[in-house]
């Protein structure tokens, strides 16, 4: 029978960090005298006290190592419970918000979606909007931790081809994934005050700047004011587009370039991949926005990188209505959020090596038709895909439209029009942020959806954030009975 004490005491673990977590935002209300910090410090201590009792009740099943099941219960656990007590602040405090939205709001942070249901952002405490920030910066590098540690082992949707590249090829600098973890946490700090310390220098706020920066490496899109990141032109965009990009790139390159080895993140195909998506989607819109829309070349050039750069990347971010580009940029758009970035980022989505995989096979096939007689073999930068990568990545695929369709269906059964169905599931199973039209657009948001719809998009972006198989297992019989 499986033991599920060890996933207990790893989540109660967890728990209880970001119960003390609960303390930087208490300090940040305190500080601006706003009286709301004992919302934080009833928050911080129910969460507390549960993670506590939970680890100390399962912590006599401790072992060193958890068992294949384990692994994906604590992997989908930690996702489910973290958003569930993370909540709780935004139920007792100023945003008057209920469970359902509470609930939406934490998780779409985790998972670091940054779609949101709150209005007047621009008047909330100061600690909501770090506590919203925080949850996002928590979860980008709780998922790059995911991508390098745990889904290779798991060998989900094709990223079992990392595993090789993130811990053997390091050889002696880094042996074990412990420390490349704690290497990969401090580049992602470095990485973060860097993003501050730039926003800070082009004249934003120190509070904004430190929010802005944590959400931006996150790719979560949490902003402070309902503009999002309309409310800063100019320059700013620039700055958040250089993060946006970095964030999007694989972290474990980062580690290897911090060890001496700079060669992986020029040479690595898949990087090389993301940023010629990049560059064609920018030249497209660019082109479009001073064709069609008589934009002026450097700010057509500004708005096609930076918003490109936030629905590619999955950060979010609108600095504009893009809504009003006309149908063929919003096309552009929406297939823009079904790429996403490079494995092991904080990016989201589909991600790019999968296309490339994908291309390969279809290359290989093609190769094959015409030469029936010959042996061809996708291969993925320089190396020859395995068939158990091959067929991660093809039936990574098939969930993910499937998911998508079948989500947009149950989202029209709650009464939502097509485009907000559709868009909807898009951008809740790919974790981009915003969706499309006039009520979950970029210049709206989704507080106006019913409480069954929250709740669809909610499984949505845990379902996408994890990588879909990750969670659908735990649905099979043959996992239990395993």
């Amino acid at each position: 029978m499986l033991d599920l004490r060890p996933v207990g005491y790893v989540i109660g673990l967890l728990l209880m960090v970001l119960g003390v977590a609960m303390a930087l935002p208490l300090l940040a209300d305190l500080v601006a005298e706003n009286g709301h910090w004992p919302v934080f410090l009833e928050s911080g201590m129910i969460t507390g006290l549960v993670g506590m009792c939970l680890s100390l009740a399962c912590s006599n099943a401790v072992r060193d190592r958890l068992s294949l099941q384990q692994t994906f219960l604590v992997t989908s656990g930690v996702w489910v419970a973290l958003p569930v007590f993370a909540a709780l602040p935004m139920v007792l405090g100023a945003t008057g918000l209920s469970y359902t939205d509470a609930f939406f709001e934490a998780m779409s942070g985790m998972t670091t979606t940054g779609s949101t249901v709150i209005s007047g952002l621009d008047d909330l405490p100061a600690g909501i909007l770090l506590w919203r920030g925080l949850l996002q910066w928590f979860g980008g590098i709780g998922v790059i931790v995911m991508a390098m540690v745990f889904l290779p082992e798991l060998r989900v949707g094709g990223m079992q081809i990392f595993k090789s590249e993130a811990f053997d090829t390091m050889g002696k600098v880094l042996p074990r994934a412990a420390e490349i973890s704690a290497q990969i946490s401090t580049i992602y700090v470095g990485i973060t005050v860097a993003c501050a310390l730039a926003y800070g220098v082009a004249g934003m706020g120190t509070f904004d700047a430190m929010v802005h920066a944590m959400t931006t490496v996150s790719t979560g899109g949490f902003a402070n004011y309902d503009a999002s990141f309309g409310a800063f032109q100019g320059v700013h965009e620039y700055i958040a587009t250089v993060f946006m990009l970095s964030a999007a790139l694989p972290f474990v390159l980062y580690v290897q370039l911090a060890n001496g080895e700079g060669r992986p993140l020029l040479r690595n195909s898949q990087v090389r991949a993301f940023f010629g998506t990049v560059a064609t989607l920018v030249a497209v819109v660019t082109v479009t926005l001073v064709v069609v829309d008589d934009f002026g070349p450097e700010r057509a050039l500004r708005e096609a990188l930076f918003n490109i750069a936030s629905i590619l990347t999955g950060t979010g971010y609108a600095s504009v209505d893009y809504m009003a580009w006309g149908g063929f940029i919003i096309t552009i758009f929406f297939f823009c959020g079904l790429i996403g970035g490079c494995a092991g980022s904080t990016s989201c989505s589909v991600k790019i090596f999968r296309y490339q995989i994908l291309f390969a096979a279809l290359k290989a096939q093609l190769r094959q038709i015409h030469s029936p007689h010959g042996i061809f073999r996708p291969r993925y930068d320089g190396r020859t895909v395995s068939e158990d990568v091959l067929s991660s990545v093809m039936a990574f695929f098939v969930l993910f439209v499937v998911t998508l369709g079948v989500f947009a269906v149950a989202l029209a059964l709650t009464g939502l029009d097509f485009v907000t169905s559709v868009s909807g599931a898009a951008t809740a199973v790919a974790n981009i942020g915003p969706g499309l039209g006039p009520i979950i657009g970029p210049a709206g948001n989704f507080a106006p959806l019913n409480d069954t719809a929250k709740w669809l998009l909610a499984a949505a972006m845990l379902i996408g954030r994890l990588e879909l198989v990750v969670v659908y297992v735990l649905f099979t019989r043959r996992f239990w009975l395993a």
